[in-house]
């Protein structure tokens, strides 16, 4: 096996390590949308704020962050990996997509989270949270589901190339050799 060829593998590898982790990140905040916020908007207010007190809490450990942040770092290694190949455009719109994830969770849902856990009275914080909650949960969960396509997509330009012969990590420089992405 070639230099060019493990390394064109490897390139493989994170750029599906990226989609998997992506995809995990979209199911939690379809899982989100579709179930657990309907299903707690049929609590009563006490209820409602106890219960996503909890799910914020429980909700920060190894096995929810590891493919919060891997999906981004993993997303970025992939896009250095395929800067000049044809699966460019999809991975560096991928990392764009997931990127701004980070910021709506950290600008919106995480200050609210934050603030349902000080909140004294739950009715008040209840209507304070629930509405922009959702709304700015439907926006990342939609977002995510985007970076996850085009990570799809990215893949399946990278097979093709690896079918053809070339590798989609590699790319030949203007002297004709071919050298790593």
């Amino acid at each position: 096996m070639t230099q060019k060829s493990r390394n064109g593998q490897g390139a493989g590898a994170v750029l599906g390590t990226a989609t998997a982790a992506t995809g995990l990140v979209a199911g939690i905040w379809f899982a989100y949308a579709c179930s657990v916020m309907p299903a707690l908007a049929r609590s009563d207010d006490r209820v409602y704020v106890e219960v996503m007190r909890n799910i914020n809490d429980v909700i920060q450990n190894p096995v929810f962050f590891t493919p919060f942040f891997g999906a981004l770092l993993l997303t970025a290694v992939a896009a250095r990996q395929h800067r000049a190949g044809p699966a460019r455009g999809w991975t560096w719109a991928a990392l764009a997509l997931y990127a701004a994830v980070l910021v709506v969770t950290s600008a919106a849902n995480v200050p609210l989270n934050d603030a349902l856990a000080a909140a004294a009275d739950p009715v008040r914080a209840r209507a304070a949270f629930e509405g922009p909650w959702v709304a700015w949960n439907l926006v990342r969960a939609a977002l995510t589901l985007a970076g996850f396509g085009c990570l799809l997509r990215a893949l399946a330009v990278h097979a093709r190339g690896r079918r053809n012969g070339h590798d989609a990590a590699y790319t030949g420089s203007r002297r004709g050799t071919t050298t790593p992405a």
